[in-house]
């Protein structure tokens, strides 16, 4: 059980039951005890200078705490890219959890890549990289705690000859996902806020997309959301920009919703 999980239902039964609340309380203290440090996980001094000084934009401390990631979970990162969130996912879920990172191979074969990659792994042995197209990763049944897609749900909807990336199906990623994540684990979902209208069209001119196209792609896939928080809003953000426009890069207004295959 969800250490998330545990704490809520000794917290119900100090409420119903106070001649319980002995077990309650321990079970309480219990789960505060096993919960990750996420400020230790990123503030180790080994990790790559370029992806520290990301972390003030980011705060993924605070973000994966707001996400319920825990020790000892499978986790996945979806079209993981230089294994930001990788490396600090492995130090969360620590020795006795694994983290599977996705990549289509197109981005993994230069140097810089193979570089990136071999010391993340080499700081971080249970994380693990693997090349393949997003539509084509299927991890076994019920076998995911949690999954992370951070700035990289709107590229479902991308297609790019130059970077060999087809078009796909969001439904069949997302039916996969499903597929994998065990009843109760957690899909993490971070992105650039969009503007509403064709979906492929926002993406291909903004690199971002409208919260509500996620939502209801979710929804459809049998996820319900869980959590939502405005952590990353900037409401002088222009959602007409490209986020890769000087005046908007790493300033964008992003979205953070959690979502949760049902029991």
């Amino acid at each position: 059980m969800r250490a998330s999980i545990l704490l809520a239902l000794a917290t119900c039964a100090l409420v119903v039951a106070p001649t319980g609340a002995a077990v309650a309380s321990s079970a309480a203290a219990n789960a505060a005890e096993t919960a990750p440090d996420f400020k230790a996980a990123v503030s180790d001094p080994g990790r790559d200078e370029a992806d520290i000084t990301l972390d003030e934009s980011r705060k993924p401390a605070e973000l994966l705490a707001f996400m319920g990631l825990e020790s000892g979970d499978s986790a996945l990162d979806i079209f993981a890219g230089g294994g930001y969130y990788s490396e600090i996912m492995g130090r969360v879920v620590g020795p006795e959890g694994s983290v599977v990172a996705v990549n289509p191979p197109q981005f993994t074969t230069s140097d810089q890549s193979r570089e990136k990659w071999a010391a993340v792994s080499a700081r971080q042995p249970n994380v693990t990289m693997v090349p393949a197209q997003l539509p084509d990763y299927k991890a076994a049944a019920n076998s995911l705690d949690f999954a992370m897609l951070h700035l990289i749900y709107h590229d479902f909807y991308w297609e790019s000859e130059q970077y060999k990336f087809e078009k796909l199906d969001p439904a069949v990623v997302l039916s996969n996902l499903y597929k994998g994540m065990k009843p109760g684990g957690i899909v993490a979902v971070i992105d650039h806020a969009g503007l509403p209208g064709d979906t492929r069209a926002v993406v291909e001119k903004t690199h971002r997309i409208d919260p509500a196209t996620v939502r209801s792609d979710f929804l459809a896939a049998g996820f319900v959301l869980d959590g939502e928080s405005d952590m990353f809003a900037n409401p002088d953000d222009d959602l007409e920009k490209n986020v890769f426009d000087p005046a908007v890069r790493g300033k964008t207004s992003r979205f953070v919703m959690r979502f949760r295959k049902p029991e």
